[in-house]
């Protein structure tokens, strides 16, 4: 305070530092103070300390990382497509913040430091925003998109985004089940957290810093502290970490003002299947890769051109490239069983556990660049079909002790154990429901989980042995293997019904669904076979002839090829899915 209400312009400069300092630190009432003040400092009658200070506030802001989502050309009949943009700055960035969209079919929700951005085509063209609104001021994405055939409007291919909040023409109505809550696609009571939010300081009047920011400082401890209103989500029901839904759109937006003439930024392009490849009723084999002994879990990096293989009669990983078909190796502590990687496709893991079933149980964490084992993760006994969830959140079934552990992401903390029934072999998620579904082999029996509150909400009969389970791209249904029923059931994840069984081949032991969620496959383990399901329907579309004893597979994310680990004869059997 000293330093800022001096008259001398160098210590006022001084205090800039140790605001910014204040502004980007956990603490978040003076990181919200401390923004008042800078805010203040902009209109400081010296040029140089109003510079520092609209530099600090720069550097202290929310900021979003793409600043530009182009869906590009998709098909007319294409059910959704979502893209997820990074929140960038101090924790004042996402404490209490708000989403608003604007344009046509545009949702997006807001959790922890992940933005998804999600688009129902809706109408013949996208051109909308997604803004991020808070304490440490906004940000905004511009979302563009085209339905194949359609002609784009001049104007929407080269202005702004129109300040608006209508949902463009209608294309069907939302999906069955699924109702609109506040501009978050949400089903029965899944509604949106409640969120408290300061309003933004207003426009100061340009002065000499002095009595102006202490007011500021002590009315902000006074509001967010003394006054009990803390940056965080309040729910009576979870924690203050869980998920922020979307708001609708209001019709105000930035001011004019702050809005300044630049040139429009390049093009983030993401990897959209659903745009892009449309699967096939009926694959072909188009190659076959060899790996290491006995391989079981396989899993596509996120930009489709790593494949990992885990060799459960080794301690090797395969790292296959699918340009070129070379293999490498990294060799592990322990037998790994299946493999799952970060969304990032940063860090790959392994869960791992010898033939006694609880000797070496655990997690390599391996670094994708280096190709190195970095640690590993203490578990259960018995991890098996380990999966990341949508929140970035590390979920490992434990198979021997019926219960689910959950590591947070970055830090790899095992920050929650769930029970489910006996015993968890694989788990896949929804996230427009916000629900975690796992099939449970000993019971016969899915678990439905809340993963906002992490809790069992219901339990699902289904096909004996539940070996494994899929949830569609598109978060309507999941895929079920009945191990020793020799059958497969979809279940609908909003409705929760489950239909089924449908015949497939012997043994079914793993499944997952195109990307654009039309089919789903099933690896029959005793057949040698993958059996290829309407992802609505469950009809069987083909079965394929893959390798001996073909145990798990996975989809690259632009649906054009599908991986299946040949556990009998040592390879990975390469199938075109898409075209």
């Amino acid at each position: 305070m000293t330093e800022i209400g001096s008259p001398i312009r160098e210590s006022r400069l001084a205090g800039i530092d140790g605001l910014a300092r204040l502004a980007r630190g956990a603490d978040l009432t003076l990181a919200h103070a401390a923004r008042q003040a800078l805010q203040q400092m902009t209109e400081d009658d010296s040029r140089a300390v109003s510079a520092a200070a609209t530099a600090a506030l720069e550097r202290t802001s929310v900021r979003l990382d793409p600043e530009r989502i182009d869906f590009g050309t998709v098909a007319a009949e294409t059910p959704r497509l979502v893209a997820d943009v990074r929140v960038e700055g101090p924790p004042l960035a996402v404490a209490g913040a708000t989403v608003t969209v604007s344009g046509p079919g545009l949702r997006a929700m807001l959790h922890e430091r992940t933005l998804r951005i999600m688009w129902l085509p809706r109408s013949d063209w996208l051109d909308g925003s997604v803004t991020v609104r808070g304490p440490a001021g906004w940000a905004d994405v511009r979302v563009t998109g085209q339905v194949a055939g359609a002609a784009v409007p001049f104007a929407a291919a080269t202005s702004a985004p129109a300040a608006r909040n209508d949902y463009g023409t209608s294309r069907g109505g939302e999906p069955e089940g699924l109702r609109t809550y506040d501009g978050g696609m949400v089903a029965g009571g899944y509604g949106p957290a409640r969120v408290t939010v300061l309003p933004a300081p207003p426009p100061p009047a340009r002065r000499q810093i002095g009595t102006t920011i202490l007011v500021a400082i002590l009315t902000s401890l006074v509001v967010l502290g003394g006054a009990g209103v803390a940056m965080t989500l309040l729910d009576d029901r979870r924690e203050p970490s869980a998920p922020l839904v979307a708001a609708p759109a209001p019709t105000e937006q930035p001011a004019t003002a702050q809005l300044k003439e630049t040139p429009a930024p390049a093009i983030s392009k993401v990897p959209l299947a659903a745009a892009r490849v449309k699967s096939v009723a009926r694959p072909l084999v188009v190659g076959t890769i060899r790996v290491g002994a006995e391989p079981e879990g396989v899993v596509v990096s996120p930009d489709g051109r790593t494949v990992y293989v885990a060799n459960q009669n080794s301690r090797i990983l395969s790292v296959v490239d699918a340009a070129t078909r070379k293999v490498s190796s990294v060799q592990l502590r322990n037998t790994p069983r299946f493999v799952a990687v970060s969304r990032d496709g940063r860090t790959v893991f392994a869960s791992m556990y010898e033939d006694d079933k609880h000797t070496g149980s655990g997690v390599a964490v391996v670094d994708a660049a280096s190709r190195k084992v970095v640690r590993y993760l203490d578990t259960g006994h018995m991890p098996y079909t380990l999966a990341v969830a949508p929140d970035n959140k590390l979920w490992v079934p434990i198979h021997s002790d019926g219960r689910l552990e959950i590591f947070s992401p970055g830090t790899l903390r095992m920050e929650s154990e769930l029970p489910v029934r006996p015993n968890p072999h694989a788990v896949g998620f929804s996230g427009d429901q916000m629900r975690a579904f796992t099939a449970n082999h000993e019971s016969n029996a899915v678990s439905v989980i809340d993963m906002r509150s992490n809790t069992v909400i219901r339990n699902i009969g289904v096909s004996k042995a539940p070996h494994s389970i899929a949830v569609s791209p598109d978060g309507r249904m999941a895929l079920v293997a009945g191990y020793e029923a020799d059958t497969a059931d979809l279940i609908d994840t909003v409705t929760l019904k489950r239909t089924g069984p449908f015949k497939v081949g012997r043994d079914p032991q793993s499944v997952a669904f195109s990307t654009d969620s039309r089919y789903g496959y099933v690896v029959n383990e005793l057949d040698g076979t993958v059996s290829v399901l309407n992802g609505r329907t469950g009809t069987v579309t083909a079965t394929i002839k893959v390798g001996k004893s073909p145990r798990t597979v996975g989809v690259s994310p632009d649906g054009r090829l599908a991986y299946v680990s040949n556990g009998g004869d040592n390879t990975i059997s390469v199938l075109k899915v898409g075209q």
